[in-house]
């Protein structure tokens, strides 16, 4: 079993480092991570600078690039073989609901999704790494749960999980459910720079709108660890046949 662990807070946070220790007996484990903190990165990948890969004490190599950067290194080169499977995280924070657009430990996780390896992205519900132990024990037990299934290269997956910040014994089970949603982020805060020139920083996440029965944020306020099935298509099939008339009527009354 081959395994490639990357993550968006940074090759010495101590999520990724959890996550290694937790996973690095289970066959052969290597790390590929960003330098430094590339939060709310998504996919972004860097075109028009160079990017260095160095190597730690310790053997983890890190890239002065973001998270998708690291695996797409790590896939198209760097390593010299494909992984059987692609983990991020433990991310400080969770990915729930919209999130999941903007993050960079699910950015990372799909982009191996994208080369065809079945992903998985773990992130913890708060900030602050409390009960680290316990999130790194529950994301080893997955782990070795769709291991023991069969990892099939021909179906690809990509789950997005949320730990709630509990010790071992009081963390719930693990609840297959859908994204929830949450209302629009906090006003952006502006502030002076010295330079008399006006400084934005993007307000926080907004609360949740849709935290029903059946999401991941209802899940995880339950103490239960949320698991959720990603798909990359944005495609609203939905509405295909809809827009397909309204396009012809528009090219028709020309």
């Amino acid at each position: 079993m081959k395994i490639l662990i990357s993550n968006d807070d940074g090759y010495r946070a101590p999520g990724l480092l959890a996550l290694h220790q937790a996973l690095k007996d289970l066959g052969d484990v290597e790390v590929v991570a960003p330098e430094h903190n590339n939060s709310a990165k998504s996919n972004a990948l860097t075109l028009h600078s160079p990017l260095y890969v160095q190597e730690a004490s310790d053997g983890i190599r890190y890239v002065n690039g973001t998270p998708a950067d690291c695996v797409h290194i790590a896939l198209t080169g760097l390593l010299g073989y494909r992984p059987d499977l692609v983990v991020s995280g433990i991310n400080n924070g969770a990915n729930m609901g919209d999130d999941t657009i903007y993050s960079g430990t699910v950015g990372a996780a799909m982009e191996g999704y994208l080369f065809g390896i079945p992903a998985i992205a773990f992130s913890q519900v708060e900030k602050g790494w409390a009960h680290l132990d316990a999130a790194a024990a529950r994301a080893r037990e997955l782990v070795q749960q769709v291991i023991a299934q069969g990892l099939d290269a021909e179906r690809p997956f990509l789950l997005n999980v949320n730990i709630p910040n509990r010790a071992l014994p009081e963390l719930g089970p693990f609840e297959v459910c859908r994204l929830g949603r949450r209302h629009a982020a906090e006003q952006v805060i502006p502030q002076p720079s010295p330079h008399g020139q006006t400084m934005y920083w993007i307000g926080a996440a907004g609360p949740a709108k849709d935290g029903a029965d059946g999401t991941d944020f209802h899940a995880t306020t339950q103490g239960r660890i949320s698991v959720t099935p990603l798909q990359v298509d944005l495609t609203d099939h939905a509405s295909l046949r809809d827009w397909a008339g309204r396009v012809r009527r528009s090219v028709g009354s020309r």
